[in-house]
């Protein structure tokens, strides 16, 4: 979306400075590693996406209303393709025996691989089923129902391996070279993770050196963790190349190269085994001397990180599908059980504690679904649309809600969740593989950038429009003048824009939709508004209080990012739920099922607003410091 000029206004034209970081206090460890991720950033704008508005203060309904749908050849694309997958998967896919044998039949892997399940977004021109951001996720939900060793190895293989890549920044040249192969059911992978380097690159080891005559590089070194790495016969290896001098110091370059397998000097080390996803493909790689021609970079030499993130933020959408088709699956388990299991003379669903739990199932399931469907439906408008911001709310509160509705179905279920589905099927019981789903569903969490991560992510996404306004008064690098005309113009945007944040008759009311508002919906999306309104405020308050220092208060700022994912939960929902009464094929109940979503998540909003003033963060943190000492090692006495 373009920016308008009320906005451009709105930001002080702020949208043309570039963001200044004060890195001073930083050691050099911090400061390589900030100036690197910054490096790979795209200049954003505060019109860039509905996420961002909302800690500017902006409740951008419009954005949502009405929901985006697909269209119907999109529809009927999708449907065909699904119904053949689903097919497969019944008659073919044994999810237990799976999981049993830790492998996935080669059958199967042929099967996905002739149905064109490797190629699923890949253009027909290159041999792929050209099928939206949408139906992917809806392929994603149904794997995800199914079994996850299968689900991670397709969606690791396109959502982050080299499909993706490529048809964000391959050349034509690479995409008429590599992406048949995927059609016809080649597997692909992706090498970024290294033992001593977790979630920062600037830490990264493997190197890779250009030959004299420029045309090859050279490869060392070793990768962990590479999901799919086992199986792959092209994968995506992230590398450190010379250093590029930026301002007259050196700044750290990562390249992403496209590498086959069967390249000399490649070697799969071991396989790495886990509690879940018992037949995940995943192993150490090492690379020794590894020569890869020129021509195989993505997007250019030092465009690495941007390459890795720009795929991380579509792929992190495959996550929540997923969830969102296992949460299915756990609604379908408990549904059944509660209704069928009678304790005390009831069934356990009339009593009030299961019942709850039921309402809350059902209404988390539609707004990680809702959450899903609108930001891919971002992606089908505008393959380089920006939703990080969105990408990463649905990636955090889809995989953490997934894993509550997974812990809530082992509750349930009791005896019967804790058993293995092999032992109850031996016992002439219905094979519910409640336990199977709850190791395969605890990775979510963390990879593709754990709840943690996704939460300093988004806190920087976050303060990235204030930055722009304000970073350089804040900047002690920079001469005094200069600071001080930054600080003046800082003053005068936030002269206006502050009191705007507290006068509700300044939101402009709810967006017309064809057809009113239901009265339920509109008093949430009400809502929704008063809070992205607080939120902007508070957020403010903090800056002015902390200043430089707010990065430090991971938790402060973990709680923002957390108001801001469940206004845009509210928000998704509602308009969704909107669009649904307004089908030819209404339903009036999806307004229970909003409206006790919405409830809820008012509540945490409100208890969120809470314990930014009213919290334990400094005496919980002084508590770890003197573990981390060694002044309560008494508390480890009596173990092995």
């Amino acid at each position: 979306m373009k920016t308008t000029e009320s906005q451009k206004h709105e930001t002080g034209g702020a949208e043309e400075q570039d963001v200044a970081i004060d890195t001073s206090k930083m050691n050099a460890g911090q400061r390589a590693a900030l100036e690197l991720t910054e490096a790979a950033r795209d200049a954003t704008t505060l019109a860039g996406s509905f996420g961002q508005s909302l800690f500017m203060g902006r409740c951008e309904l419009e954005r949502m209303l009405p929901f985006p749908q697909p269209t119907h050849e999109d529809v009927d694309q999708g449907d065909a393709f699904l119904h053949r997958l689903e097919k497969f998967l019944r008659d073919k896919v044994d999810p237990d025996e799976i999981d049993r044998s830790g492998e996935i039949p080669d059958e199967v892997i042929r099967g996905l691989g002739d149905m064109g399940a490797m190629a699923i977004k890949i253009h027909p021109q290159y041999g792929g089923l050209g099928l939206s951001q949408t139906n992917y996720c809806r392929a994603a939900m149904l794997l995800g129902s199914h079994c996850g060793s299968l689900t991670a190895l397709v969606s690791a293989h396109q959502s982050i391996g080299v499909p993706q890549p490529l048809i964000l920044f391959g050349t034509e040249e690479q995409k008429r070279r590599f992406l048949p192969r995927f059609g016809k059911g080649e597997i692909s992978a992706f090498a970024l993770t290294e033992a001593g380097v977790g979630s920062d690159p600037a830490a990264m080891t493997t190197g890779a050196e250009p030959t004299a005559d420029g045309k090859h590089f050279i490869i060392n070194g070793e990768k962990l963790w590479c999901t799919n790495g086992t199986k792959a016969g092209v994968i995506v290896v992230m590398a450190r190349t010379p250093d590029k001098m930026v301002n007259g110091r050196a700044r750290k370059q990562i390249t992403a190269f496209i590498v086959d397998m069967d390249t000399p000097g490649v070697e799969v080390v071991r396989r790495c085994r886990f509690m879940g996803l018992k037949a995940l493909y995943n192993g150490v790689i090492r690379f020794t001397n590894v020569k890869v021609p020129a021509e195989n970079i993505i997007a250019g030499e030092g465009r690495g990180l941007k390459v890795a993130l720009s795929t991380l933020n579509t792929g992190r959408l495959t996550l929540p599908a997923a969830c969102t088709g296992l949460a299915k699956k756990c609604l379908q388990a408990v549904r059944k059980w509660s209704a069928e299991r009678v304790q005390w003379g009831a069934p356990v669903g009339r009593h009030a504690a299961v019942a709850d739990k039921l309402a809350k199932i059902a209404a988390k399931i539609f707004a990680m679904e809702s959450m899903t469907l609108y930001t891919a439906s971002l992606v089908d408008r505008d393959k380089q649309a920006d939703i990080r911001l969105e990408a990463a709310m649905c990636k955090m509160w889809g995989t953490e809600k997934a894993w509550e509705i997974v812990d809530e179905t082992m509750q349930i279920r009791g005896g019967r969740g804790y058993e293995t589905a092999q032992s109850l099927k031996e016992r002439g019981e219905e094979p519910v593989a409640v336990e199977r789903w709850m190791r395969d569903c605890r990775i979510n969490m963390i990879f593709e950038g754990s709840s943690e991560i996704m939460r300093l992510f988004i806190a920087r996404e976050a303060l990235d429009p204030h930055l722009k306004v304000a970073a350089a008064a804040l900047d002690t690098r920079l001469p005094i003048t200069r600071r001080a005309v930054a600080a003046g113009k800082a003053g005068l945007f936030y002269a206006g824009w502050y009191p705007r944040q507290w006068l509700a008759f300044l939101d402009g009311g709810l967006p017309r939709v064809e057809g009113d508002i239901d009265p339920i919906l509109a008093r949430h999306l009400r809502f929704a508004k008063r809070a992205t309104r607080k939120l902007s405020r508070s957020l403010f308050h903090a800056m002015a209080f902390y200043g430089p220092k707010l990065e430090r208060q991971q938790i402060l700022l973990g709680r923002f990012v957390e108001i801001g994912t469940e206004i845009f939960a509210i928000a998704a929902t509602c308009a969704r739920a909107q669009s649904m009464l307004g089908h030819a094929n209404r339903d009036p109940k999806v307004l229970s099922l909003t409206d006790c979503f919405a409830r809820d998540s008012r509540l945490k909003i409100k208890e969120l607003f809470r314990s930014l003033h009213s919290n334990n963060d400094k005496a919980n943190y002084r508590v770890a410091q003197e573990i981390l000492n060694g002044d309560n090692e008494w508390l480890e006495r009596g173990i092995m």
